[in-house]
């Protein structure tokens, strides 16, 4: 397997040093856990061959450096950068990335901006990356897209490459439905289309996956089952994939002669001190000043702990020179300084405070310090911090002290976890950690660590790439009955000899597409002209095989020499013909089951009643897709209890409930028009439940189509209604003389 990791940052960092450009290794735990699992799938020579990253490298050069940059990155590090402008940086990553997604997905809303030039900028970016990714992209390639920065990508390099193998994975939350619809309506569809452009979607939490799909349902309109998304005739699994860390590296590395030289003068400097460790990025999100007045709430409130506990507190610069990260900056330094200014003494200072990164082994040092980990960010995707902390703790002490917000704390359960918003809930929990005792430090944190142990990165990698690939392998198995090159060229070759033919063509989702009210569905030009075409062909007998009133049919299609069959077989009309009625059917039971649509009308906002003349039909396909599944399973419980003793049938489609005379279908009426046998060529063309009564009547040797990935009795599928369209218009293109085997 060939992997594509795609991420907006790439793992390696261009650093311009007077004028010579050197390349350091990327920070951030997502360069990190996965370098990580590339390593080992090197080492353990588990067949990745030609694995390449794909990101920008971080810095802008000029525009005639960058070739060389660009061979130095794919021969030594195996990176394929893609370079940004200033422009891009600014309303691209600095734009929209951290302006708009970053603060909605968090649930800061006050902080989200909307700006249409930095949307723009955003898809021409994704479209940036797309184009490298098509760059690199064969056969045998996976390609891994990460993160928020590039939610459109998926969908862009699907349409370029149709039968790709692609995974999206979120790392930051994604925000319930309520939030998302902030989002301008053309975006939020825009995102979720780019995501549904991958086979799978990961996210850290079951919470971050049940809201997404429920955006995908209310906003697109598509269901799902387990996770499973029904998708342009494919399907998309979105699922959970808590991200680890790289366990045995922390574990390792944390008991070195070096970290432990750096613990041995923390300790020093801090004598008998219980040890507070905060670690956090600058950012709103962390709760950065919450924590700071939950500590200070804590000093006032426990006056024995005064000169026996110090917070460590370091704050990794971000985004510098961003208004709203200096003024958190700001508030920051002023808190530090007022609490040591109020409780600290000659002696003590109860914050020790560093705004800079720390080196690795110095940041273990502090892991393997710190009697508490106060990790409380207000709002974070996983936070890797916490899983850090405890595995550096190999004696098994220290109390993780974590936010109910952070995504980690639906894994690390035996932690204290607090509400980030509650000063004194974290106050209260400081003094709790502070006291717990050795032994049950220990009973809490074995379980966390063994289970971050055995789901590490790599475990989480393999899995997302594991279920990555059978989702593809049961896609695929899906497509065994699609209508391949061999099939298409079979099907047109035995059109082209036959001289008497049979072709029945549903209409809805077939001949036109589907649209959100019946009556919007109206042909246009080319399917009449089509359908127009075929029937001229005096070898054709063309039936339009419809669930439409016998009127509507007769005013689109009366004029051609088409066959038409309404309510799906009630009524039937040959050409010059009047129409006729398959079977003697009944109306009667009509009044009193049209009263109990029309309640569920009032239920159900935007659903309505569509009254034919042997038929009735409950259409909800603009409603409210949540309160639209509840509505139509009361419903059909409803109709089956009442119709059980009459002779009717109700049946369940595609965002409709239909009642209709029992023994009346498509199978039926087309049995009774024409007889099968006597033709040396026959086909059935449709896209739903209503058409399978069809397939089933009709010989083995007919060419039944349906469209989409439905379970079906048709001997083959069609992706999607332009491939069935399309089909058709091949047949009016036949050339007889030319086309004799297949």
């Amino acid at each position: 397997m060939r992997l594509i990791v795609v991420s907006n940052r790439a793992p390696v960092t261009v650093v311009d040093e007077d004028g010579r450009h050197t390349y350091r290794q990327s920070a951030g735990g997502l360069a990190t856990g996965l370098q990580s699992y590339l390593d080992t799938c090197a080492t353990a020579d588990e067949g990745h061959t030609g694995d390449v990253w794909i990101g920008w490298p971080g810095a802008i050069p000029p525009e005639e450096d960058e070739a060389s940059i660009a061979a130095d990155l794919m021969r030594g590090h195996d990176v394929r950068p893609v370079f940004l402008s200033e422009e891009d940086v600014r309303d691209y990553y600095d734009g929209f990335c951290n302006q708009t997604l970053w603060p909605l997905f968090h649930y800061f809303t006050s902080f989200t901006s909307y700006r249409d030039d930095q949307w723009e900028c955003y898809k021409r970016v994704n479209e940036k990356f797309c184009d490298a990714i098509m760059e690199e992209l064969d056969e045998d390639a996976k390609v891994w897209v990460h993160d928020y920065h590039l939610m459109l990508v998926p969908g862009m390099v699907r349409k370029r490459a149709p039968d790709a193998t692609i995974g999206f994975f979120l790392h930051i939350p994604f925000p319930s439905y309520e939030l998302f619809r902030l989002l301008p309506s053309r975006w939020r569809e825009e995102l979720l289309e780019g995501l549904l452009g991958a086979d799978l979607v990961g996210f850290h939490t079951y919470d971050y996956t049940q809201y997404f799909l429920r955006c995908v349902l209310k906003i697109l309109g598509n269901e799902n089952s387990f996770g499973q998304i029904e998708r342009d005739a494919r399907f998309v699994k979105a699922d959970t994939f808590p991200m680890g860390i790289d366990y045995a590296r922390f574990a390792d590395t944390c008991d070195t002669a070096e970290v432990r030289e750096k613990l041995e003068d923390l300790r020093g400097q801090l004598s008998d001190q219980k040890v507070i460790l905060s670690v956090d990025r600058l950012d709103y999100t962390k709760g950065i000043v919450n924590k700071l007045h939950a500590y200070e709430l804590f000093l006032d409130q426990n006056p024995e702990w005064h000169g026996k506990v110090v917070l460590t507190l370091v704050v990794v610069p971000s985004r510098t020179g961003v208004m709203q990260y200096e003024e958190i900056k700001a508030e920051i330094d002023e808190i530090v300084g007022s609490i040591n200014g109020r409780y600290g003494s000659i002696d003590w200072t109860p914050i020790l405070y560093q705004y800079k990164a720390l080196p690795f082994e110095e940041l273990l040092g502090l892991y393997r310090l710190g009697d508490v980990a106060m990790v409380t960010p207000e709002r974070d995707g996983m936070n890797l911090i916490a899983k850090e902390y405890l595995s550096c703790r190999l004696d098994g002490s220290g109390v993780l002290l974590l936010s109910e917000m952070a995504g980690a704390s639906s894994e690390l359960g035996e932690a204290l976890v607090v509400n980030p918003n509650s000063t004194s809930e974290m106050a209260d929990g400081l003094l709790q950690a502070l006291e717990t005792p050795r032994d049950d430090q220990v009973a809490r944190n074995r379980p966390m660590q063994q289970r971050l142990r055995r789901y590490d990165v790599v475990h989480w990698a393999r899995e997302f790439l594991g279920e990555l690939l059978y989702v593809k392998h049961k896609q695929e198995s899906r497509e065994t009955s699609h209508v391949d090159t061999g099939s298409l060229q079979r099907l047109l070759a035995d059109y082209a000899e036959a001289k008497n033919r049979l072709l029945a063509i549903d209409y809805d989702g077939t001949l036109v597409p589907l649209t959100a009210t019946p009556g919007e569905a109206v042909p246009g030009r080319d399917a009449k002209d089509l359908l127009g075409s075929l029937a001229t062909d005096s070898r054709n007998r063309v039936m339009l095989v419809s669930g439409r009133d016998r009127q509507t049919l007769e005013k689109w299609f009366g004029e051609l020499n088409v066959m038409l069959v309404a309510e799906h077989g009630a009524w039937t009309k040959s050409p010059g013909m009047d129409w006729a009625t398959t079977r003697p059917l009944s109306s009667e039971w009509k009044v009193e089951l049209i009263t109990i649509l029309e309640t569920y009308v009032d239920r159900l906002p935007r659903s309505f009643v569509e009254e034919k003349e042997f038929s009735i039909a409950w259409h909800y396909r603009r409603s409210d897709p949540e309160l639209g599944s509840l509505r139509v399973r009361e419903l059909f419980d409803e109709l089956l209890a009442l119709t059980a003793n009459i002779n009717v049938q109700v049946i369940q489609g595609s965002k409709v409930i239909e009642i209709r005379n029992s023994g009346v279908d498509k199978g039926y009426a087309v049995a009774q028009a024409a007889d099968v046998d006597s033709y040396d060529f026959v086909l059935a063309l449709g896209d739903d439940w209503t058409d399978e009564d069809m397939f089933k009547v009709l010989p083995e040797r007919a060419y039944t189509l349906r469209i989409g990935t439905a379970p079906t009795s048709a001997r083959f599928t069609l992706r999607d209604q332009r491939n069935a369209f399309e089909l058709l218009k091949q047949l009016t293109r036949v050339d007889q003389p030319s086309l004799r085997s297949p």
